[in-house]
This record gives C-alpha cells, structure tokens and sequence, in this order.
C-alpha cells in the first residue's frame, strides 16, 4: 500500500514493477501511461484486468501498453492462444447461437 501510494503521489517516483496477477486485484494505478508485458498471462482476461488499473476514471493521459513477445517462444504461443480465446469468446457473446458454430475441442479450449 505504502508503495502504490508513493508511485501515485511522488512525481519523483516514475517507475511501479508489479506482477500482472498481483496488479490485477484492487490496485489503482492512474499515475502510470506507460505499462510494459514481460510475462503475458494464459487467461487474457487476467492481463485486461491488469491493465485497467492504469487506464481506468481519473487517468489524464494516454495509457501505452508494450508486449515483449520473443519469436518462437512460449511468449509467442501464449499471445496467439490468447487471440484465440478472445475470437471463441467474441463468437460466444455475438452469434445467435453460438454453440453451432463452435465444436467440442473449441469449447473444451474456451473454458479451460
């Protein structure tokens, strides 16, 4: 608490190091505009959550989010399942029946 309170207050503070799980749970995090991704997390909701701690009410500027994403790398094959698991879910939320259109092994990747 000590710390997020420093990094919100302190214009001397310019630089928060937090883990994406520990950063997407109850933290507001409006002094930051720039957020970097070193480990991109299997569940792209848990990274989006993460991320609206710093663009979220009362953030004045513009929030850039970078990816550190190594060809051929675990990195790499997290980012493209979680392209994946958002198109499954944009397909749940928008279809008129969306369980037509998607097969087991999709759902099975969906939920898991």
């Amino acid at each position: 608490v000590k710390a997020v309170h420093e990094f919100q207050n302190d214009p001397h503070c310019s630089l928060f190091l937090i883990s994406l799980k520990a950063g997407g749970v109850g933290l507001n995090l409006t002094a930051a505009d720039y957020v970097f991704i070193l480990d991109p997390w299997w569940n792209p909701a848990a990274e989006m959550q993460a991320l609206n701690r710093a663009h979220r009410i009362g953030q004045e500027k513009n929030v850039f989010v970078y990816r550190f994403i190594s060809i051929d790398s675990i990195e790499e094959k997290i980012q493209r399942l979680q392209v994946r698991k958002r198109e499954l879910a944009e397909t749940f939320v928008t279809a008129n029946n969306p369980l037509k259109s998607l097969s087991e092994n999709e759902l099975l990747e969906l939920f898991s």
